[in-house]
């Protein structure tokens, strides 16, 4: 029935391959469980339901994708947006979150009517290729830049902002240790090689006493669990500051999602899903503003699955099936430790930065902005804003050189779009 249903022999893969990439990309993304839930609490919402809020997003938004679009494809909340959600709508605009969960609900709405429409057609057609590759590029080096903070081989620096970790320290050793033994295991392409590498940094750990206390999150009042389930407030929904937030965030996930599913369809040779996966996780946005969580996207960690072998829709309704098991067992999970995650996350965007090889570097007016994406995405931690830098500089040069009729309308348009958003933020 699954080879019928996900075509695994047209896709040249098995189900014990799916299963285990599935497997795989949950290890590397189920921090989000905890990590999300403790943002969505400094909004004001409880941390128990910020629990079972993020999990019911991914499960609901990866079985979507999976099952509709048959792409690996995994849907989660996104770390970035947020932070947004949180700290920018809530804190700095003054929205209750209920009311913030709304403009979720209805931002999920408009960009459903963008994938269902011509209008994702317009913009992915308007997107240079020097963009979309840098864009993945871009995404490589965040999470190579997030896998080296895990580990504990970048920290913070007063003077230069980051700089290299202690290789004294016993974390960062066991991270050292581990990338080793992962990436040996994945150029000799040992079946399972990041998931044996995630056990033996597990294990490694363990054995170092380095594991710690993982009881944390093991009481949970279920009597409050579901406190955001449905809880969204259009009370503000006629003020201007709730539309400015709205727009905000159709900006950040349309660009987010054309971006990573680009960059994770690129890496399986499949750009012909490009369409349907963009319609799922557009209901999937909608469906996270009902549950109680800040905006779902597809997941960066998605590309450890896809590195691990998957290649259809079983991959991502396994990992989400696993996130409706993971509120039960949050204990168990938080015991995998950053030291055994981090190493996938910097093999996985070593994989990603082959794209910066289709962006020709010797056209400035191509290869600056492209330049500009790389850079800003992981410098500024946010992929949309990233993006913005060089989709702003990429007319603005075209016209610099007599080169604007190159650019499309529809492309100028975005880059006024993303220029009014900073100055949106300015403002606000």
């Amino acid at each position: 029935m699954k080879h019928r249903i996900f075509g695994l022999k047209e896709h040249d893969t098995r189900v014990k391959s799916e299963l285990l990439a599935g497997f795989i990309t949950f290890i590397t993304l189920v921090y989000i469980v905890v990590v999300n839930a403790s943002i969505l609490a400094d909004a004001g919402i409880p941390f128990e339901a910020g629990i079972i809020a993020t999990a019911l997003t991914a499960f609901a938004g990866s079985l979507i994708m999976g099952l509709w679009a048959n792409s690996p494809i995994v849907i989660a909340p996104g770390m970035g947006v947020n932070a947004l959600f949180t700290y920018t709508i809530v804190h700095g605009m003054g929205l209750s979150w209920q009311e913030a969960l709304a403009a979720v609900f209805v931002s999920g709405i408009l960009f459903m009517l963008i994938a269902f429409t011509k209008l994702a057609s317009v913009i992915q057609q308007a997107i240079p290729t020097s963009l979309k590759e840098a864009i993945t590029a871009g995404i490589g080096l965040f999470i190579a830049f997030i896998g080296m903070q895990k580990g504990g081989l970048i920290i913070a620096s007063k003077t230069t902002l980051v700089g290299i970790g202690h290789f004294g320290d016993i974390h960062v050793i066991l991270t050292a240790i581990t990338l080793i033994v992962t990436i040996i295991l994945f150029v000799r392409k040992v079946p399972g090689n990041l998931l044996i590498g995630i056990v033996f940094g597990t294990v490694l750990s363990m054995l170092a006493g380095q594991l710690g206390d993982s009881t944390g999150a093991s009481s949970i009042s279920w009597a409050d669990a579901v406190g955001a389930i449905g809880a969204m407030s259009f009370q503000g929904a006629t003020s201007a500051v709730f539309w400015v937030a709205t727009f905000s965030l159709v900006l950040v996930i349309v660009f987010e999602n054309i971006g990573l599913i680009h960059g994770q369809l690129h890496m399986l040779n499949q750009p012909e899903k490009f369409k349907r996966s963009l319609r799922a996780s557009s209901v999937s946005v909608i469906v996270s503003g009902f549950v109680g969580s800040s905006p779902a996207i597809p997941a960066v960690e998605t590309t450890a699955g896809i590195s691990a072998g998957g290649k259809t829709g079983l991959t991502s309704v396994t990992t989400g099936m696993l996130f409706l098991l993971s509120l039960f067992f949050i204990p168990v999970i938080k015991m995998i430790p950053d030291t055994a995650i981090a190493p996938i996350l910097i093999l996985v965007g070593g994989l990603m930065m082959e794209s910066v090889t289709k962006i020709p570097f010797a056209d400035f007016t191509e290869g600056f902005p492209a330049f500009l994406v790389i850079a800003a995405i992981p410098l500024t931690s946010s992929i949309v804003d990233g993006i913005a830098f060089g989709f702003i500089m990429y007319p603005i040069l075209k016209a610099a050189t007599g080169k604007w009729k190159q650019v499309g309308l529809p492309l100028y348009v975005i880059a006024a779009l993303f220029l009014l958003n900073f100055v949106l933020h300015a403002l606000g």
